[in-house]
């Protein structure tokens, strides 16, 4: 278990949300968020088009550990790479206003 949860809450009895609030700052959280979404719309779109990690790496130049990283939340990639991995998935990286 994370120091910082066993510090402030254990997973039993304590919300995630309640947990995440105490340790993380309001910008810190909206990061993660944005991260999350990022790696979601990336495996959704993966599996759409019925490509597996090694196949989407093939397609944009990277090794398959790099998409799995990615994928799983162990590697920050620099937009390059992100826009990389998602023009091989035929999407694009949009920036707008938060609603």
């Amino acid at each position: 278990m994370n120091d910082e949860i066993r510090k402030y809450g254990s997973s039993v009895g304590d919300d995630i949300n309640e947990v995440f609030d105490r340790i993380f700052t309001k910008e810190e959280k909206s990061e993660i968020d944005i991260e999350v979404q990022l790696m979601e719309e990336m495996i959704i779109a993966r599996k759409e088009k019925g490509l597996t990690q090694k196949d989407l790496g093939k397609l944009c130049g990277l090794p398959q550990s790099s998409i799995a990283r990615i994928e799983n939340g162990t590697y920050s990639p620099s937009i390059s790479t992100v826009t990389k991995v998602l023009s091989a998935l035929g999407k694009r990286l949009y920036v707008g206003n938060m609603t």
